[in-house]
C-alpha cells in the first residue's frame, strides 16, 4: 500500500513501504507525459516500470497538457524543491470563441464571442504581457483558498475568488496563425498558469478563448529533446536498459557549485555533522563565498551544503 510522505523541504512524494532497498533505483527521469493522464498517475506508472520505491515530480501538468514531466526516484527526490522554482517554456494553443469555466477544453461554456483577433493586432497585444505582470490563478487549479484547493471548492459548487500573484513573462510570441485559433511558445517563470495568460491576452482583444493544445517543453534543464514517453519506458523495460534512461540525482542542481571532499570527510556530512573551514577552504573548487555546495566524493554526491561561518553544514544528505 503507498502513502504520500511530505519532505522537509515540502514536496510530496510516494512511497512504498516494505520495498528492498539492497537494489534501490535513484535518478531523475525527463518524462513525456501524454495528454488524458495526470500528473499522479504518469508518476505512479513511471514508479512501477522502474520498481522503485520513492517517487516524486517537479511540477505538474494539467490533464489535458502533455510534455516534459521531471520525475524524481529514490534519493533523488530529495532535490525535487530545488527544481520547483527553476523556470519554463510552453507551446499552446488559444481557440478563439469561447471562454470556459476552467479555461480548457474540458469545461463548460460560460461565454461566446463572434470575434476573431487579426494577427498584427494579437502580436501588439503580446508586449503587454513581457515582464512582471499580475495574473489571477483559475478557479479549477491547485492554489488553496483557506486551506483548500480550488478546484476541489470550484468541483463542490463552492467556487472562491483566487488572488492575484506577480508572475514573470521572459518572451511570448506567435508560431503558428489560423483564423480560429493562435499558437503560441511561452517562457515563464515559477506560478504561471498558462490557462489564465490565453484567457487574459483574449480578454485584452475584447475577445473570448480558452486554451485547447497545451504542452511544456522545457522545466529548468530538462528539455523534451531528453524525453521518453510512458510506452518508450515499457519497451526499454522489456529489453533491460530501462535503466540507461536516467539521468544523476544532481541533474537539477547545475547552478550550484560542487566540491570533491574525502572518504573521512564524506562519512561526517553523511551523520549530519558540520565539517570545519580548515577541511575545505583551501579546496580549489570552493567558490570565495558559496552560500550552498554539493559535496561529491569520488564524483558521488554527498550532501547539498550550505555554507556559513566557516562550516559545510550538510542540508540534504544522499543515501547511496
Amino acid at each position: 500500500m503507498k502513502y504520500l510522505k511530505k519532505s522537509a523541504l515540502g514536496a510530496f512524494i510516494t512511497v512504498m513501504p516494505g520495498k528492498n532497498t539492497d537494489n534501490a533505483v535513484n535518478g531523475w527521469l525527463v518524462l513525456d507525459k501524454p495528454p488524458g493522464v495526470t500528473s499522479t498517475q504518469s508518476v505512479g506508472r513511471v514508479r512501477r516500470i522502474f520498481n522503485a520505491q520513492k517517487a516524486g515530480h517537479g511540477g505538474t501538468l494539467d490533464p489535458l497538457a502533455s510534455g516534459v514531466l521531471p520525475v524524481a526516484l529514490g534519493e533523488a527526490t530529495k532535490t525535487v524543491p530545488f527544481i520547483m522554482d527553476a523556470p519554463k517554456s510552453y507551446t499552446f494553443t488559444l481557440t478563439w470563441g469561447e471562454d470556459r469555466d476552467t479555461l480548457d477544453a474540458e469545461g463548460e461554456v460560460i461565454a461566446t464571442s463572434a470575434v476573431r483577433p487579426l494577427r498584427r493586432d494579437v502580436e501588439v497585444a503580446l508586449g503587454r504581457f513581457i515582464g512582471y505582470i499580475d495574473q489571477i490563478p483559475p478557479k479549477y487549479s491547485a492554489v488553496r483558498i483557506d486551506g483548500h484547493r480550488a478546484y476541489d471548492l470550484a468541483r463542490a459548487g463552492k467556487p472562491a475568488a483566487t488572488k492575484s500573484r506577480t508572475i514573470h513573462i521572459k518572451s511570448l510570441e506567435v508560431t503558428h496563425w489560423a483564423h480560429d485559433a493562435v499558437s503560441l511558445e511561452v517562457q515563464c517563470g515559477k506560478g504561471t498558469y498558462v490557462r489564465s495568460l490565453a484567457r487574459d491576452l483574449a480578454h485584452a482583444l475584447d475577445a473570448r478563448g480558452h486554451v485547447t493544445m497545451l504542452r511544456r517543453l522545457r522545466v529548468g534543464n530538462f528539455e523534451i529533446t531528453r524525453s521518453f514517453s510512458l510506452d518508450e519506458l515499457e519497451r526499454l523495460c522489456y529489453t533491460g536498459s530501462v535503466l540507461e534512461s536516467l539521468l544523476p540525482i544532481d541533474a537539477p542542481l547545475d547552478d550550484i557549485p560542487v566540491i570533491g571532499v574525502d572518504a573521512e570527510t564524506a562519512g561526517s556530512l553523511k551523520h549530519g555533522r558540520s565539517v570545519g573551514s580548515s577541511d575545505f577552504r583551501s579546496h580549489p573548487d570552493v567558490p570565495s563565498q558559496p552560500e550552498r555546495v554539493l559535496a561529491k566524493c569520488g564524483g558521488t554526491a554527498v550532501a547539498i551544503c550550505d555554507v556559513s561561518n566557516g562550516l559545510l553544514r550538510p542540508r540534504r544528505v544522499f543515501n547511496l
